[in-house]
């Protein structure tokens, strides 16, 4: 398998390209937007709030974990996810430092 050659690329771009999967998939954006939507923590009705199978949810849940967009806690035999405030606002100002910037009106092409 091929090296990703992430290490050519500068810090921001590889936290721009990293952050921007998080939206890469509609399901990861229906998780988030139900956190932000019930502002707590949430231990496990998300699949009949998302529709998706348990097994699915779990992996799209776990890729926002690594991507630090949300993190878990263990509650007996349930894990409860909440927003990461920390590493969203940290998101928040990386994307949008990225997407406020401008096209200059000079003509191309």
């Amino acid at each position: 398998m091929g090296i990703t050659k992430t290490e050519i690329f500068t810090e921001q771009q590889n936290q721009i390209a990293t952050f921007a999967k998080a939206f890469g998939h509609p399901a990861r954006v229906a998780i988030l937007q139900h956190l932000f939507k019930i502002n707590t923590c949430i231990c496990g009705d998300l699949v009949e709030e998302i529709g998706l199978a348990q097994p699915t949810i779990s992996q799209h849940l776990k890729e926002l974990k690594n991507l630090g967009l949300i993190k878990g806690s263990i509650e007996g035999t349930s894990i409860c996810y909440c927003i990461n405030t920390d590493n969203w606002t940290n998101m928040k100002e990386v994307m949008l430092q990225f997407l406020d910037q401008d096209v200059s009106t000079e003509k191309c092409c």
